[in-house]
């Protein structure tokens, strides 16, 4: 196995009622258990976190597919809505994709957004274990 590249961050403090911080320091941020979990909120929440990753990975990996196919990705944007569901005796998270892509008809855009979700690293380390559902806005 090839390694491109390693993202290190830890965790410290009460979980979600930490604090996190990447090994660069440019991730240093406390996280809180949301309201809506009957937490304080006021900070970020691993939710938040993946989504945010989420969003840009798989924003980058359309990216590349429209390069590849000469699609026009221009003004495109990812909005990714994570989800905290219950499984079985734990929690599982369910997951959104809402894609724009403004210069494309339809049907190529949501070719590009199927092909996107083959490459994605986060679509490829979550498929058939997180539901993803995919739709072009």
């Amino acid at each position: 196995m090839t390694i491109l590249y390693t993202a290190t961050a830890v965790a410290m403090g009460d979980g979600r009622n930490g604090h996190i911080q990447s090994s660069d320091g440019h991730l240093d941020a406390p996280v809180r258990i949301p309201k809506e979990l009957g937490g304080d909120g006021g900070a970020t929440n691993p939710e938040q976190l993946f989504a945010a990753g989420y969003a840009a990975c798989f924003h980058s990996a359309m990216k590349l597919v429209a390069g590849k196919l000469q699609a026009d990705a221009t003004d495109s944007e990812v909005v990714a809505d994570v989800s905290l569901i219950p499984s079985g005796a734990g929690f599982g998270l369910a997951v959104q994709l809402e894609v724009t892509l403004p210069a494309l008809d339809r049907a190529s855009a949501q070719a590009l957004v199927e092909a996107a979700h083959q490459v994605c690293p986060y679509s490829n380390a979550i498929r058939g274990n997180v539901e993803v559902t995919l739709s072009v806005a």
